[in-house]
This record gives C-alpha cells, structure tokens and sequence, in this order.
C-alpha cells in the first residue's frame, strides 16, 4: 500500500485548541484507539502543559494556535466559553482557507456564533462531553450545523467515542439542556455520595467504610442501570420492598421534594448555558 501523501496527512490530522484536562482524556483517546500521535497537534499557552502532552503522548505541541491548526482537517476548540470569541477571531483567516471540521466542547457557545467569529461558512459539530471522559467512562452529546456532511459527523463520532458513548441531538437549542443534564450531571452524583458519606458517618460508622459504602453503591446502581436495559423506575421498584428499609428512604425523599429538586437543578443549570452564549456575543 502506497504511503499517504503530505496532503492526505495534513487532512486527517487533529488539532486541539486547548489542552485541559477534557482535551487531554480525547486526545489519550484517541492515541489509544490507534491514532498515530503524529497526526495530533495541541495548542497550549502553558509550557508545562504542552511539555506534559508532548511527553506523554508522542503528539506536536505549540505555543501559538494559529501553528496547531496548520494544515489540520479537524479542530478541536477545547477552551473556556469566555475566551472562545477571542481565540476563533485569531484562526478566522486559516478557517477560511482550510475550511476545517470544527468542533467546540465549550459549554453555552452556538453552532451560529462560533461560524460567525471564525469568519462564516464553517462546518461547526456542537459537543457537550462530561469529566468520567478522562476514564473512558463518559458520554456527549453532539449537535451538527447543516454544513457538517455525513463524513464529517462520523469523523466527530469517532473522535467523541474515544471518550465513551455519545448522543445526537438535533434541534441546538436543547445542547444546554444537556450540558444540564451530563455535563454538570457527574457533580449532581458526586454530590449525593457526599451527602451519603456524611450521613453514615453521623449514624456512627467509620469514615473508611462510609466513603467505601457509599461509592461502591454508585458504582453498583450505575452498571446495573446501563447494563440491564431497565428503565430506573423499573430498578428501584425492585429494591423497595413494601414496608422496608428502603420505602422508608424513598418516602423520605419524596416528602422532601427530591424530584422537585432535581428538576430544579437541570434548570438552573439549562438556563445558566444560554447565559454563557448570550453573555460571550
């Protein structure tokens, strides 16, 4: 088989604008599902960062984003949603002449706004990833532009799996509904361990054992629920025995409006990714 062309190379080669944390467990991703690491370029302002990726990964590191991009058929914009408008303005030059795959993980920023501060016509996937994505574990939720062709969503496919399951989404406007729902949702769970770890404490048992009671419960309810195929109504009728321990729980929560709470949250956090978009226009 012949070698790839330079061109072909350049086309197929991935750079990331940003190498946080969320970056970092794609591109780890990625190298291990066999992407060869030359294919990959980073851009970083922080030393140690690009140091720390170029290291342990094998990939092209580079101060200067404008550098990463070069000749790159996909770019992933991995920076905060605050600093998104700044650092497309600096790359609208090289998106027009390469006109590149794009794909944003930054939470509230458009499809609309992003094509706009990169110069226009640009074919913009949506992508929403959680923080288990750094175990493989994690799931996104993805939205395409009209521009974006049935090669370009499987490459973003390909690339977003890399990190654990993935959905798509078709109207843009639920993408903060997600964000509200897997993106922050991985705190909501921490947050319940937290308070089932307190709780135990207070009813008398050591800190080692609750933290160990309370995680490995999660961990358990969490493979049944994704490996069963059962709805969650369905597994926790199952475990309430009528009369038991865990009707007495269940109530509890219920009388404390734990459904209202959780509705609650998704909202604000809903709410608070249109407030991200609108604010950073």
């Amino acid at each position: 088989m012949p070698a790839a062309s330079p061109s072909t190379v350049a086309s197929e080669s991935v750079a990331f604008i940003g190498g946080g944390n969320m970056a970092r467990s794609l591109i780890g991703g990625l190298v291990a599902a066999g992407t060869d690491p030359a294919a990959i370029r980073v851009a970083d302002p922080n030393a140690a960062a690009r140091d720390a990726l170029a290291a342990d990964f094998g990939v092209h590191a580079f101060a200067d984003a404008t550098d990463a991009v070069d000749g790159a058929g996909t770019w992933v914009f991995a920076v905060k949603p605050q600093v998104m408008r700044e650092v497309s303005a600096g790359l609208a030059a090289p998106a027009r002449e390469g006109a590149p795959l794009v794909i944003s993980i930054a939470a509230g920023i458009t499809s609309t706004q992003l094509a706009r501060w990169l110069g226009g016509a640009v074919a913009v996937v949506r992508a929403m990833p959680n923080t288990p994505a750094l175990l493989g574990a994690g799931v996104t939720g993805l939205y395409a532009n009209a521009l974006v062709d049935a090669g370009g969503r499987a490459r973003a496919e390909r690339l977003l799996s890399s990190a654990g399951a993935t959905v798509w989404i078709d109207d843009e406007a639920l993408m903060d509904a997600v964000t509200g729902t897997s993106g922050s949702g991985p705190a909501y769970v921490f947050l319940l361990a937290e308070a089932m770890e307190e709780a135990a404490i207070a009813e008398g048992l050591p800190a080692a054992a609750a933290r160990m009671l309370a995680s490995q419960t999660i961990l358990g309810a969490a493979r049944m629920l994704t490996e069963s195929g059962e709805p969650p109504s369905e597994l926790r009728r199952r475990v309430t025995s009528p009369n038991g321990t865990t009707q007495a729980a269940i109530e509890t929560f219920e009388t404390g409006g734990f459904r209202a709470l959780v509705a609650g949250a998704i909202r604000a956090a809903t709410r608070r990714g249109g407030e991200l978009s609108a604010a950073n226009d």
